[in-house]
């Protein structure tokens, strides 16, 4: 019954990786006491909860951005202070 539950909610796909990275891929699969395949899905689940999460981060940062009316030109400005800043620091 799992296994045909299994089949109907999944599909097979082909990837290739450089050897070295299979090789590490395995040794943590491994270690895991898991298979290559339940290795890779939680990589890839990880991954796309994480590019989520950060891309909700940047909305939220560019949204405060536009309310407080900063621009690029206050940014460009500001990273160069903190540069002049910092080599008159080092002087």
């Amino acid at each position: 019954m799992y296994d045909e539950y299994m089949a109907e909610k999944t599909s097979a796909v082909n990837i290739s990786f450089r050897r070295d990275l299979l090789n590490q891929i395995d040794e943590v699969a491994r270690t895991e006491s898991r298979s290559r395949s339940e290795l890779v899905r939680e990589a890839a689940r990880m991954y796309i909860e994480r590019k989520r999460r950060m891309d909700s981060v940047i909305e939220s940062i560019r949204e405060a951005v536009r309310q407080r009316g900063i621009t690029e030109e206050d940014v460009a400005a500001e990273v160069a202070a903190v540069r002049a800043e910092r080599v008159q620091r080092r002087s």
